[in-house]
Formats: C-alpha cells, sequence, structure tokens
C-alpha cells in the first residue's frame, strides 16, 4: 500500500468551530500521523501521512463536516516521510 503526505492549508471561517479537535479525531480513526495547527492569519495547517486512501478519507471527511466553513484548500501532495509517530494539535 501507497503511503503518502498532504500538506493543506484550509481557508475560511475554520478557527473557533473545532476544526482542530475534529481533525485530532478523525486522523486517529483513520490511523493517520502529523499535526495540525491554526495560523495567525486565519487558516488552517495540516501535515498528514499515512496509506494514500486513508489521507484521502481524512480529507473527505473533514470537507463534509466543515462544508460551511471552509471556502478553499491548497493541498500539496508529497512522499511520507516517516518523521511522525502520532496526529498532534499544535499550539
Amino acid at each position: 500500500m501507497q503511503m503518502k503526505q498532504a500538506h493543506i492549508f484550509y481557508i475560511g471561517a475554520v478557527q473557533g468551530v473545532g476544526f482542530r479537535y475534529r481533525a485530532s479525531q478523525l486522523a486517529q480513526v483513520c490511523k493517520l500521523l502529523g499535526w495540525v495547527k491554526n495560523l495567525s492569519d486565519g487558516r488552517v495547517e495540516i501535515i498528514v501521512e499515512g496509506q494514500e486512501k486513508a489521507v484521502e478519507e481524512f480529507i473527505r471527511n473533514l470537507d463534509e463536516v466543515f462544508e460551511g466553513y471552509i471556502q478553499n484548500k491548497q493541498i500539496s501532495w508529497l512522499a511520507a516521510t516517516n518523521e511522525f509517530e502520532e496526529f498532534s494539535i499544535r499550539y
């Protein structure tokens, strides 16, 4: 199974709505590693890594849950780095 990393920026009303907490929950359910954090410009940044289908499912679920809050997202697909041991919320 192919391992991938997605570096994602979510743009919109994505802070103060439980976005990081939900991302953390979904990552654990999908058995993904990485982190999520709020940025000072109002975006949310995520680096998530795992099996490609699981990463795609994670993104699809986040998009569905926060459909009314997300205005745009930017995704860069990269090779997995295997540098993460868990999925965490960064501050």
